[in-house]
């Protein structure tokens, strides 16, 4: 089955099936499209910036004047009409879903939700939702994020978390490396203290609220870091890399192998 897409463009033969396809945009085979702050940190592998951290193609736009700073702790909504034009050309690229590349950006998801004709999805926090409705009566969900000042009841209310749901936060603003590295855009890293201090959040979070049945990763810098808290704590541990191959797999549907 051919997919129709919108705007003019001539038929061709695809010299290896023979089928007849419909054109219409400039490029092809790319799902997610993926809204970019503008920052010079290095992007490892489990990065939303790194694309390796995928299995599949990504295509970026950079939102120039974004930086992690303006988002995260100085918000500026005079951005916001650069993201929305982002998510409007990733959108007339051909991706089929926008994301974004700071947690933070749920601010915008409704604005950007509805500036566009595709899904979008902003932060990995809007899983939270869905796991607590996936885990037994009295359990919780953590969140670790990069700044818990930064992280407002508003900012929560926007991803669909409400007051009553039982969330706990925890913040890596106080130690010494990551926050520090990303929000002010080090050009250094130092992988093996970043793992150490989402360790450590994730066990403060623990050793505070032993309810904790899953963590969710509110930045998106953070993902590569998950295997460490999953090995310290047993846990389920959800981010915004798992959210957007969650969504890639409802765009992107393959046949089933296997025999009856």
């Amino acid at each position: 089955m051919v997919r129709r897409t919108s705007g003019q463009a001539a038929h061709s033969t695809d010299p290896s099936t023979g089928q007849v396809v419909q054109g219409g945009k400039n490029l092809y085979g790319y799902a997610i499209g993926i809204l970019m702050l503008e920052a010079r940190f290095p992007r490892i592998p489990g990065d939303m910036g790194n694309a390796h951290t995928f299995p599949f193609p990504v295509l970026y736009h950079i939102v120039r004047g974004a930086s992690p700073d303006r988002v995260v702790r100085r918000p500026d909504v005079q951005l916001l009409r650069h993201f929305i034009a982002g998510a409007r050309d990733l959108e007339a690229a051909g991706v089929r879903a926008v994301t974004t590349n700071c947690g933070f950006l749920i601010r915008y998801q409704a604005e950007l939700a509805r500036a566009v004709g595709i899904p979008v999805f902003t932060s990995s926090l809007l899983q939270v939702p869905l796991l607590l409705r996936m885990l037994a009566p009295g359990r919780s969900v953590g969140i670790i994020t990069i700044d818990a000042g930064s992280l407002t009841a508003s900012d929560l209310a926007q991803a669909g978390i409400t007051p009553e749901m039982p969330v706990h936060v925890e913040g890596v603003e106080n130690d010494e490396h990551f926050a520090d590295a990303i929000l002010n855009d080090r050009s250094t890293l130092d992988v093996e203290r970043c793992a150490q201090e989402h360790e450590r959040a994730a066990r403060r979070l623990l050793d505070a609220h032993p309810d904790i049945g899953a963590f969710v990763l509110e930045c998106t810098n953070m993902p590569p870091y998950a295997l460490r808290i999953q090995a310290a704590t047993d846990l389920p541990v959800f981010d915004i890399v798992t959210l957007t191959n969650w969504v890639h797999a409802a765009l992107v549907r393959e046949p089933f192998g296997g025999r009856l």
